[in-house]
This record gives structure tokens, C-alpha cells and sequence, in this order.
């Protein structure tokens, strides 16, 4: 089970593409690690769902962050997360289509604890879901509730 022992992991995906959004869930069951996925589209419902965490939903364990959304992008979330005292040590991978480098640079900079461009091809996009996930719950060691 990895770093997290017999728990299941609690992934917030932030992504208002749904054909994205599908791959990326599909890739994290594919990968076998246990996980809840809540998914929203866009960046004011993240931030209501990461401040109210309704029916009594942990903290995040990792938040999957795409940075061209609707009304409030990544960026924004990005600084608002990592500024706040409750929520800042979750761990928050960029994840977008984007590779440039100014947007890796303002992502860092925004305390991103990574960066990953989204591939093109299905079979490099889902190694790269599996990768993150093979990273961050088997080899990373995650902060835990606060």
C-alpha cells in the first residue's frame, strides 16, 4: 500500500476538461493505488470544497491542479492554497497541457510541489497519472491531517 498504509488516498482534481478529467481517474484506478476522487471543474468550487469539506471529507492527501480553468485559473488557486495555514502542506501537482516556461516558473513560484505537462499520446498519459501516483503514494512520505 505504500506511505499511506491501509488508507485510501483523498485526490482533489482540479480540471474543467471532462475528457481529461475522465483519463485521469481512469489512470489512477488503473494504477491500483486505493484512492477517492473528487473531482470539480473549476477554481472558486475547489477552494469551497477544500475550505467546507462537506459530509466531513478529510483534507486532500494530494491535489491534481490544472491551470487554465474557468472564472478563477490555477494560478489563483495555486496562491491561495499555499498561503493558507490549514491547507498549504498539500502536496499540489500542476497538472496541464501547458509547457511553457513561464507557467512552470509562476507555478514554482507559487510553491507548486510539481510541475507535469499533460502528453499527448493516451499511452504517455496515463504512464505519466501512474508515475505520479507510484511517487506520491509509495515512495513520497505525505503530511497527513493536520
Amino acid at each position: 500500500m505504500g506511505k499511506l498504509g491501509n488508507r485510501t488516498a483523498e485526490i482533489l482534481l482540479v480540471e474543467d476538461n471532462e475528457g481529461d478529467a475522465f483519463l485521469i481517474e481512469s489512470a489512477l484506478k488503473e494504477a491500483g493505488f486505493p484512492s477517492r476522487i473528487r473531482h470539480v471543474a473549476d477554481g472558486p468550487s475547489a477552494l469551497e470544497y477544500l475550505h467546507s469539506r462537506p459530509g466531513g471529507n478529510p483534507i486532500p492527501d494530494l491535489v491534481l491542479l490544472d491551470l487554465n480553468l474557468p472564472g478563477m485559473d490555477g494560478r489563483e488557486i495555486l496562491a491561495q492554497l499555499k498561503g493558507d495555514e490549514e491547507l498549504r502542506r498539500i502536496p499540489v501537482i500542476v497538472l496541464t497541457t501547458s509547457d511553457n516556461p513561464q507557467d512552470i516558473q509562476s507555478s514554482y513560484d507559487r510553491l507548486a510541489n510539481c510541475y507535469v505537462t499533460k502528453p499527448v499520446q493516451i499511452d504517455e498519459f496515463f504512464e505519466s497519472i501512474r508515475a505520479i501516483a507510484e511517487f506520491w503514494f509509495r515512495v513520497a512520505t505525505l503530511p497527513g491531517p493536520n
